[in-house]
């Protein structure tokens, strides 16, 4: 049984140096994340924060819920 898990073994080992070495000779091609991925994470970012400014600042929202002190209660109809 050693025998056959050391061939294997290196058979494992010669097929990973194999990958490496193909990968190696081969010219790394700029993909769209290597060349705009941080300037679209910025944009999104800067969008992101003046669309939420702008609703936290200028819409009128009424933040407090709670109904204490607006609601009057009506009389009852008897």
């Amino acid at each position: 049984m050693f025998p056959v898990a050391r061939a294997a073994q290196s058979l494992v080992a010669r097929s990973i140096q194999h990958t490496a070495v193909r990968g190696a000779h081969r010219k790394h091609e700029p993909t769209f994340h290597d060349k705009y991925g941080t300037m679209v994470l910025l944009g999104g970012a800067a969008m992101f924060s003046a669309v939420w400014g702008y609703v936290l600042t200028q819409l009128n929202v009424e933040w407090g819920f709670s109904p204490v002190g607006r609601i009057t209660p009506t009389e009852w109809r008897e």
